[in-house]
């Protein structure tokens, strides 16, 4: 009966030497050299190859169980965890989710293998990259700020997909800010603003993508901005705009590559996450990101910048809520009071029972839903919160191109246009054009 013996290569090039010296060509000293081995080792494996042939230099240890091998039975219950409650999880992901909740610490090369073996396929195929430009990141923290919006069923697929609005920093890839959001609006992206203001400061310069929220994507000039000689931003540009941060726009996906690649990190564990957590409704989602999944997810990704310090510029808390909120320009009425829609503002008599009838006012509708009235710099009036509702568009039935008084371009911007940062460098304001019905 036939015996198999494996060798591997070194084995089978010091098979081939020691064989060499049996026959006489070599000397064992000489062959010790080719071998790259010393006199008393080479001494050693020429015993064993005369008493036991080639198979004599094989490893003594081959086929037998390592002293500090896994037993069966923590395999059995790693995939058994694999299988149940992490079933969704990646395999780097799922080691991380062994070693802070089961106390198991395991190798992820170990765990892979474990894996395949039992035919637990990898969550996402990995497909090699293709060629493109690479941009240095920041060297310093809060030059640059990167956000976006995800939409996704991240509550499962029986539960309805929403977004989650997200904001990087590009030098250190921390996460500033993250929320969930029925639909990827102004409003989130106010309150993303929000939070990176009050926990870091404003950044220098926001790169974004040209959703309409962000960036006026039309070529419509309203006769008030002709008049102005400028287009007036959306409500987030002109908040930016009066906090001194540059909106940079992307004109493609890969542009913004470092946020796309965290939206789609945060596929791969957060709904996992959250399944594991039982979380279904927003609400919960967004209190339960602030406080456990975005501090763990920063000190597991986030990387020190290039050179120390910080760009961010600090806001004091009363700024923070006065400029982060939409705001529109109206006329105060004969009987000082602003209208916008439905809603109606009686504004007090100021000093010596002034009168505010006619004059132009900035109208500022804030996160929590309260209104307030400004006049250069001065607060006038306010009124009780009601529910935040997303500025809305509209667009006038096409005119004949015979008719002279045609406009060029069919689409008008109402109150998605918000009015200028405060300063008043337009002559034709626009008059509260907002519908809360």
């Amino acid at each position: 009966m036939k015996e198999w013996i494996t060798l591997s290569r070194h084995e089978m090039q010091r098979s081939t030497v020691l064989q060499r010296v049996a026959d006489g060509a070599l000397t064992l000293k000489a062959g010790a050299e080719l071998m790259a081995l010393g006199y008393r080792h080479a001494k050693r494996l020429w015993a064993r190859f005369l008493q036991e042939g080639p198979q004599g230099l094989a490893h003594r240890r081959r086929g037998r169980r390592a002293a500090n091998a896994y037993g069966p039975q923590i395999r059995q219950r790693v995939l058994a965890l694999s299988q149940d409650r992490y079933d969704q999880f990646n395999d780097t992901h799922f080691v991380e989710m062994l070693r802070e909740r089961e106390n198991l610490r395991i190798g992820r090369e170990t765990v892979r293998r474990w894996r395949r073996q039992e035919g637990i396929q990898a969550k996402r195929r990995r497909r090699p990259p293709l060629h493109r430009q690479r941009r240095p990141r920041r060297p310093v923290l809060g030059l640059l700020v990167q956000w976006d919006g995800s939409p996704h069923h991240w509550f499962g697929p029986n539960h309805p997909s929403c977004s989650l609005l997200h904001a990087t920093d590009d030098a250190t890839n921390t996460v500033l800010g993250m929320l969930f959001r029925p639909h990827e609006d102004a409003i989130g992206y106010l309150q993303l603003l929000d939070q990176i203001l009050r926990h870091y400061g404003a950044p220098a310069t926001i790169y974004q993508d040209r959703h309409s929220a962000l960036y006026r994507n039309d070529t419509h000039w309203s006769h008030e901005e002709e008049l102005a000689g400028v287009r007036f931003p959306t409500h987030v540009g002109r908040v930016l705009q009066e906090l001194a941060i540059e909106a940079i726009p992307a004109f493609s996906a890969q542009a913004k590559g470092r946020i796309e690649r965290q939206g789609g990190t945060f596929q791969d564990r957060l709904i996992a996450e959250l399944a594991l957590a039982g979380i279904t409704d927003l609400e919960t989602a967004n209190s339960w990101l602030e406080t456990t999944f975005r501090p763990r997810f920063n000190a597991r990704f986030a990387k020190t910048p290039e050179q120390p310090g910080s760009a961010f510029r600090k806001i004091k808390a009363a700024d923070c809520y006065r400029h982060v909120a939409f705001a529109y320009q109206a006329s105060v009425a004969n009987d000082n009071s602003v209208r916008l829609g439905g809603l109606i503002i009686d504004i007090p008599p100021g000093p010596h029972r002034r009168s505010f009838a006619h004059r132009k006012v900035l109208v500022r509708q804030h996160l929590d839903g309260a209104w307030t009235v400004w006049l250069e710099g001065a607060c006038l009036a306010k009124h009780p919160a009601t529910a935040l509702r997303e500025p809305w568009r509209t667009s006038k039935p096409r005119q004949t191109d015979d008719d002279p008084r045609a406009r060029h371009v069919l689409q008008i911007y109402l109150s998605t246009t918000p009015a200028p940062p405060e300063g008043d460098f337009y002559a034709g304001q626009l008059r509260g054009h907002l519908d809360w019905a």
